[in-house]
């Protein structure tokens, strides 16, 4: 029995002390610690080195210093002098920003401020507090400004901040137009002028801007700047700029009169807007329009939203008194990444049957027919102002005509004046801003629909004024002439034409009899057409886009009502798939592909 009692007290007295084994963990510990420490600094407890920068001292204790700073844990740990001094003097070291420091060691707290980060940064970077240099860093990146952009890349350059430099000067390159008016660049020396207009990433409206921004800075000081005109004026894309510009402003210029170089280059510039078929030929640098980052391509689309009510076979007139085609003005445009259509400013004039083609940095709408008469109206709409603007008129009314940019012209065929369906072509150059006569088709050509491959101008099927036709044309700017191309598989009056990977697609439209959703491809190479994969829905009057990589059929008339679908194709698995619609419908719709910075951003900041 007394055995028994003992087992159990001793039992009870191990599992007693088993309990009272807790890791304890204190959170504040680290905390309480440097606060500890840094009231011990403060009152000039148990410090071990005294820094000296100009007239200051600094008190503070050499553990504390290297837990913070690498600088200081090789000074204290490896076969320096000052490893066992207590004194040291810190040579070209700002007292203030050394303060900072000390105390950010300490507290783990710093405020950086506009008047502090140009002496703050410095310091960090010297002492190697690796979070002080990054977060100075991050402030100044927030601090970017036209009027300061260059000025902060180049204190990035000088206390080697790559990301802060690389940032800084993309926000140069991105603000151009700003920055140029700026005293900053009005100071920069001739190589930093060169390094920015010579980038392709440089985001300007026109040419013109970067031309006007090397004759400001030169006229800043000519006489040690005159020099540089020629070397400058080689990566301003002169041929890109307009002619009454080039007249006026370039050839007129002094300081032009004694550069060969200047003038060499002026003379490719006239020469380029002089022969416009053989731009083909005078492809360069200085003939590419510039490529800024964050360019993506967005779909717009152009043209009436056609309303039609039946019942019972009978007209219905629409809410608004709205009659049978009502067409609008309304347009909109697409975001493929975002798979989201938004409105844009409308057309200045109503458009059916309109064609629609981007040059440059430009969205034109051409002729067409407002429900009276057909137009020789031109109109362009601009991204970056969502507005649209006046163009010079066609010499020919047109209407259901086919239109394709080329190198930079805008070609127009075919059509229908209002009498008769046409086989006439003319050219907008819009550096020259006049329209000019091309070779006329063998074929006249109504609802006809024209397409771009390997240089070359394809004008397809359409309605002849008899009959729908399948046949094909082609014409090289280069050799002025239309060849004869084989002729489609099927007949196709207003289909979609566009090209994708080296092939032209033709896609949906009316054979005579019947709304179509089949598709076919001409393989250039091998001379033939091929059957590929029908779209879902039948389509006419539709518009056909190529954007990263696929195809879109936007909008048209499957034969009883317009359509505000869009489907997208995929020539990797021969597929098409829908994608979001278009908030309205429309028929006999024009779109295009541009590539534009971030519309969202644009259009919101303009109130559209």
């Amino acid at each position: 029995m007394e055995a028994d009692v003992i087992d159990t007290l001793n039992a009870a007295s191990s599992t007693a002390v088993r309990l009272h084994h807790v890791h304890h963990v204190n959170p504040d510990h680290h905390g309480s610690g440097f606060l500890a420490m840094n009231c011990m600094r403060q009152n000039r407890q148990l410090c071990d080195v005294s820094l000296h920068a100009g007239s200051d001292v600094i008190l503070a204790h050499k553990v504390v210093l290297a837990s913070c700073s690498a600088y200081f844990l090789a000074m204290f740990n490896c076969d320096m002098s000052e490893k066992n001094k207590s004194s040291i003097t810190m040579h070209d070291v700002e007292p203030s920003a050394l303060q900072l420091l000390v105390d950010f060691a300490y507290t783990g707290e710093v405020l950086i401020s506009e008047d502090n980060v140009q002496i703050l940064l410095p310091v960090a970077s010297l002492l190697q507090v690796q979070s002080v240099r990054e977060a100075c860093c991050k402030f100044l990146l927030r601090q970017l400004h036209p009027s300061n952009c260059l000025g902060i890349r180049s204190f990035a350059d000088a206390h080697s901040c790559d990301e802060l430099h690389r940032k800084s000067h993309k926000y140069a390159l991105q603000n151009f137009q700003e920055v140029a008016l700026t005293e900053e660049f009005l100071l920069l020396p001739f190589c930093e002028v060169r390094d920015l207009i010579a980038s392709d990433q440089l985001n300007v409206v026109s040419e013109e801007v970067v031309y006007k921004s090397i004759v400001t800075w030169i006229h800043h000081d000519p006489t040690t700047r005159e020099r540089y005109l020629g070397k400058l004026l080689y990566h301003v894309r002169l041929p890109l700029t307009g002619r009454d510009f080039l007249l006026a402003q370039v050839a007129d210029e002094p300081l032009l009169q004694s550069s060969g170089e200047g003038k060499d280059l002026l003379i490719e510039a006239m020469k380029y807007h002089l022969l416009p078929e053989q731009r083909n030929n005078m492809v360069s640098v200085r003939t590419t329009h510039r490529k800024p980052d964050g360019l993506r391509p967005y779909l717009f689309a152009i043209g009436p939203c056609v309303f039609a009510n039946f019942k019972n076979k009978q007209v219905v007139p629409i809410a608004g008194g709205g009659s049978l085609f009502a067409i609008h003005c309304e347009c909109e445009y697409y975001n493929p990444r975002t798979d989201r259509w938004s409105p844009i400013a409308s057309t200045s004039h109503r458009r059916s049957r309109a064609g629609v083609a981007g040059v440059g940095r430009l969205v034109y709408a051409v002729g067409g027919y407002d429900g009276s008469k057909d137009l020789s109206s031109v109109e362009c709409y601009n991204p970056l102002t969502n507005k649209w603007s006046p163009v010079p008129p066609m010499g020919t009314k047109r209407s259901c005509l086919g239109v394709a940019s080329l190198n930079g012209l805008l070609y127009v065929a075919g059509g229908y004046d209002g009498a008769s369906c046409l086989n006439s072509v003319e050219r907008y150059d819009p550096l020259v801003t006049t329209w000019s006569s091309v070779i006329a088709m063998e074929t006249r050509r109504r609802y006809c629909r024209m397409g771009v491959l390997d240089g070359s101008i394809y004008a397809v099927g359409g309605y002849d004024g008899v009959n729908y036709v399948s046949s094909v044309e082609r014409l090289d700017p280069r050799e002025g002439k239309w060849q004869q191309m084989p002729h489609m598989i099927n007949r196709r009056s207003s289909c979609g034409v566009a090209a994708l990977d080296g092939m032209l697609y033709v896609v949906g439209g009316n054979d005579g009899s019947l709304c179509m959703c089949s598709v076919e491809r001409f393989d250039p190479v091998k001379g033939t057409w091929e059957a590929m994969a029908s779209m879902h829905t039948r389509r006419t009057t539709h518009e056909v886009v190529e954007a990263e990589g696929y195809l879109y059929a936007i909008g048209g008339n499957d034969g009883s009502s317009s359509l505000s679908t869009v489907e997208r194709y995929d020539p990797r698995h021969n597929k098409w798939m829908l994608v979001t619609s278009m908030n309205l419908r429309r028929s006999s719709i024009g779109a295009t592909v541009l590539e534009c910075p971030n519309l969202e951003r644009i259009l919101s900041s303009d109130g559209a």
